[in-house]
């Protein structure tokens, strides 16, 4: 058996995350949105790259607004979100090279959210054949990219967009 060195995922999977909603600390700093790969922020919400991504390229919307509970969203931020969310799947479609895009929220822990307390919409690029053997039977994913890389790619395509 060949195994696959993922040292970026070790303390996702230790739960060695810090305290408090990482979402929230993501907000409060905009100083450090390099660092956190936010790819765009407004009054409303924040777009930023998945830190543990299903494919390249997996970034999130997030409200500022700390809740669980889509319903308690204001209806003009969901929307707000859902415009943002239509420039987003352009953009991985036409500067990113995806195929298609899967797009969606888990909404609470019984529906598989990672984190739970605050909601998130999810952006996926995927190619045609994405999902193959090592994918399938050895639930692992291979990048060829360079985390780096995406964000800028997904930062500048998406930016273009707005």
């Amino acid at each position: 058996m060949k195994y696959l060195y993922a040292p970026w995922r070790d303390d996702y999977v230790r739960g060695k995350e810090k305290g408090g909603c990482v979402f929230c600390d993501i907000s409060a700093h905009p100083e450090k949105d390099e660092e956190h790969t936010v790819l765009y922020r407004d009054e409303v919400c924040f777009a930023v790259m998945n830190k543990y991504p299903y494919t390249p390229g997996h970034f999130m919307i997030i409200p500022h607004m700390h809740t669980d509970s889509l319903e308690a969203l204001p209806p003009q931020d969901w929307s707000h979100i859902t415009l943002l969310a239509q420039k987003g799947v352009a953009a991985l479609k036409e500067a990113f090279g995806a195929g298609g895009v899967n797009i969606g929220m888990n909404l609470g822990e019984a529906a598989g959210a990672g984190i739970a307390e605050h909601i998130h919409l999810h952006l996926l690029p995927r190619w045609h054949r994405d999902s193959n053997f090592i994918t399938v039977i050895g639930d692992a994913r291979v990048y060829s990219v360079d985390f780096a890389e995406i964000y800028e790619r997904v930062k500048a395509a998406f930016l273009a967009k707005l």
